[in-house]
């Protein structure tokens, strides 16, 4: 795999997010004074309608990043929040992304940022390894949060995070951008509404050119799999939750998680390091629904099937596929077409009813439109008080999935879950 190649994948694979300096934590149990709850009662307050949400952004640098290239142009085209704080690793970047943006106020110290009044909800875009420690500083503010998939490095941590937001009582969602596309929640529709009648089985296949046998030293950590940014955390829990979501949760299953490529070279240097982190993943398994489910990741692969979510029912089947086949794609940015095929016809292209964008037009296609697909969700929890998905509760019940998974392929055995 050559140089580009493997630097644009890890780009997006990895969430594009941008490398924080692991900075002493220093969790704060002061609690922010956000106004969009009610404390003494104990219960959640709605926000105007013609109020808008502050964020702060960890991990927005005009150089590079997730939230560079997704977050701030969601929010900037959604009425309902207004980007008040954005922090880096240096004051230098962080000044400079305020200017681009015109946002007011820029940090150097993401736990300054965390303390600020103006701001009401945090969005975490940074490396796996720093989201533990910058989330839980910032559900101690009583930040309403937003922190991007994977929620934390491991399942304990991510269980921290979401007792305490709920000890908080603030709104929490995690980045599961998939849920946001208009391709998932219309195949999830049409299935609830027996499109292929009884779903007997599926197929996904997700192949990605990361996790190979080169990484630049910018993304060397995620061939350790003890920073939890691996193949089956990232891709992979992005798509299983992407197929969990159209048919439900699994029952049982069996998996092989493998790393076929033990040392990988550092792209600028030529020195090799050991890979602990997968590079293919073969899940096997039996949906609650009693649906028959066949998931395989593949790393380090740049040819072949890119990505494929079939469907067969009783009645007919359904298939996700890409918009652009010719292009890289990931489940969680990239555009998908629907594809539907009953009483034995072949397999067409369906409408995508415009019910399913949930976002005005001024989002832009390509990586905001699912971020913004999700701060709707968010927008519409914080001001009607209600809860809001995907949230850490559905985080923690996917690193659990992902835990098992592990587990099917270290014992051999089984898992009833």
């Amino acid at each position: 795999m050559t140089r580009r190649v493997e630097q644009a994948a890890n780009v997006v694979v990895a969430g594009r997010q941008e490398a924080e300096g692991a900075e002493s934590v220093r969790l704060v149990e002061k609690t922010g004074g956000n106004g969009l709850f009610n404390k003494a009662k104990g219960v959640k307050k709605n926000v105007m309608a013609t109020e808008k949400i502050r964020v702060g952004i960890i991990g927005a640098s005009m150089r590079n990043g997730w939230g560079r290239d997704a977050h701030i142009p969601a929010l900037s085209a959604l009425r309902e929040f207004e980007i008040t704080a954005v922090s880096t690793s240096r004051q230098e970047t962080a000044d400079e992304t305020a200017k681009q943006f015109g946002i007011p106020h820029a940090f150097a110290d993401p736990y300054k940022m965390l303390q600020h009044p103006d701001v009401d909800l945090v969005s975490i875009c940074v490396r796996v390894p720093f989201h533990h420690q910058l989330g839980m500083a910032a559900l101690n503010a009583g930040k309403h949060l937003y922190c991007e998939w994977p929620l934390a490095a491991t399942t304990e941590q991510a269980q921290q995070m979401r007792d305490l937001a709920v000890r908080k009582e603030v709104h929490h969602m995690v980045g599961l951008q998939a849920r946001g596309a208009p391709a998932f929640n219309r195949v999830r529709d049409l299935v609830a509404e027996g499109y292929v009648g009884k779903v007997l089985s599926c197929t996904m296949i997700i192949t990605t050119p990361a996790w190979g046998t080169e990484f630049t030293l910018d993304w060397a950590y995620m061939a350790d799999r003890s920073n939890g940014n691996t193949l089956m955390t990232s891709p992979g829990g992005h798509s299983i939750d992407a197929l969990c979501y159209c048919l439900g949760e699994f029952k049982e299953l069996s998996s092989v998680v493998a790393n076929q490529r033990q040392r990988v070279k550092i792209v600028e240097t030529g020195e090799t390091i050991q890979m602990t982190a997968p590079d293919q993943v073969l899940i096997s398994g039996v949906l609650q629904s009693g649906a028959v489910a066949s998931v395989h990741l593949k790393g380090g692969t740049a040819n072949g099937t890119g990505f494929l979510f079939e469907i067969h029912g009783t009645e007919g089947a359904l298939a996700i596929v890409p918009a652009d086949p010719r292009q890289a794609t990931y489940i969680q940015v990239s555009e998908f077409t629907v594809r539907g095929a009953q009483a034995g016809k072949p397999l067409a292209d369906l409408s995508m009813p415009e019910s399913y964008r949930w976002v005005p037009p001024a989002v832009p296609a390509g990586l905001p439109f699912n971020v913004a697909q999700l701060y709707m969700r968010m927008a519409e929890g914080i001001r009607e008080g209600k809860s809001v998905s995907p949230d850490f509760d559905l985080a923690v019940k996917r690193h659990q999935l992902l835990d098992a998974i592990q587990k099917a392929s270290d014992t051999g055995i089984r898992q009833i879950l």
